[in-house]
C-alpha cells in the first residue's frame, strides 16, 4: 500500500471509480460523511441501486439533507462512522469519500470495526482520501493543514488490512478535478463549511484569496487537479 504515488496519474473521479468497482445493481449502499449529498444524488439517479443510507455527522448539514424532497431511494441518517445505527451484515457496500480523515484519530479503528460489522460477507468498502500534495492542498494548508490526520487515516486503513478484518482488493491513484465558480464559491463551500470551524482573520483571508485568484480563468472558473488515493476493501466471507 502507498499513501501516494509519483509520476503521471490518470484523470478520474470517485464517481467513475465507484461505477467501475462496486456492484450497484439492486445494492444497498452506506455512504459515510455524505456532506451536502452531491455524490449521493448522482449515485441515486444514475445507478440501479435499491437504497442509499447517507450518514452525516454535521447536524446542520444533516438537517438540510432531510429537506431534500426528490430522492426516494435515499435515507438520511445522523451519525459518524464510529457508531453506525444499522444491523450486522446489512449493506452491500460502504462508501467514504474524502471523509475518513475527518473521523477523530482515536475513533478511526472503531470506525473500521463498525464498517466491517455492517458489511455483508463479501461486501466492499470504497475509501477515498486526498493525497497531501498539489496546488489546491497548498491553499488549504494555509488555514487547515491536514497532513497529520491524512497520514493517520492511511495508517488506519493499513491496520484494518493487516488485521485481516478487511482484505485489500485494489488501490487506485488518480487525479481528480475540483472546480469553483470564483473565490465566492470557495468561500461558501470550503471556508464556510459547517462541519469545521477555521480561525481565519482578515490577513489570512487575504493570503488565501491571493493564493487562489491566479487559478481563476477568463470564464470566472477556478480548476484544480488534485491527487487522490482510493482503497477497495472486501469483507471476508
Amino acid at each position: 500500500m502507498q499513501i501516494a504515488r509519483d509520476g503521471d496519474l490518470p484523470l478520474s473521479s470517485d464517481f467513475e471509480q465507484i461505477g467501475e468497482l462496486l456492484p450497484l445493481e439492486d445494492a444497498r449502499l452506506l455512504e459515510l460523511g455524505c456532506g451536502a449529498a452531491f455524490t449521493t444524488r448522482r449515485l441515486a439517479e444514475t445507478f440501479p441501486v435499491r437504497e442509499i443510507v447517507a450518514m452525516e455527522v454535521d447536524r446542520i448539514q444533516h438537517e438540510k439533507n432531510l429537506l431534500i424532497p426528490d430522492l426516494p431511494n435515499v435515507t438520511f441518517q445522523f451519525g459518524g462512522a464510529q457508531d453506525i445505527a444499522l444491523p450486522d451484515d446489512s449493506v452491500d457496500a460502504v462508501i467514504m469519500l474524502k471523509s475518513l480523515h475527518h473521523v477523530p484519530v482515536s475513533d478511526m479503528d472503531a470506525a473500521f470495526s463498525e464498517i466491517t460489522r455492517v458489511l455483508s460477507p463479501g461486501g466492499l468498502a470504497y475509501i477515498s482520501e486526498p493525497v497531501y500534495a498539489g496546488e489546491f492542498n497548498e491553499i488549504l494548508r494555509l488555514f487547515n493543514d491536514e497532513k497529520v490526520v491524512r497520514e493517520a487515516a492511511f495508517q488506519a486503513i493499513r491496520r484494518v488490512v493487516d488485521s485481516a478484518q478487511l482484505r485489500l482488493e485494489k488501490e487506485v491513484h488518480f487525479h481528480s478535478t475540483t472546480r469553483f465558480e470564483g473565490f465566492e464559491e470557495f468561500e461558501h463551500r470550503i471556508l464556510g463549511a459547517t462541519h469545521s470551524s477555521f480561525d481565519v482573520d482578515e490577513a489570512l483571508h487575504a493570503r488565501v484569496r491571493e493564493k487562489f485568484m491566479p487559478h481563476v480563468g477568463d470564464n470566472g472558473m477556478a480548476e484544480f487537479l488534485s491527487p487522490l488515493r482510493a482503497d477497495l476493501l472486501r469483507k471476508p466471507g
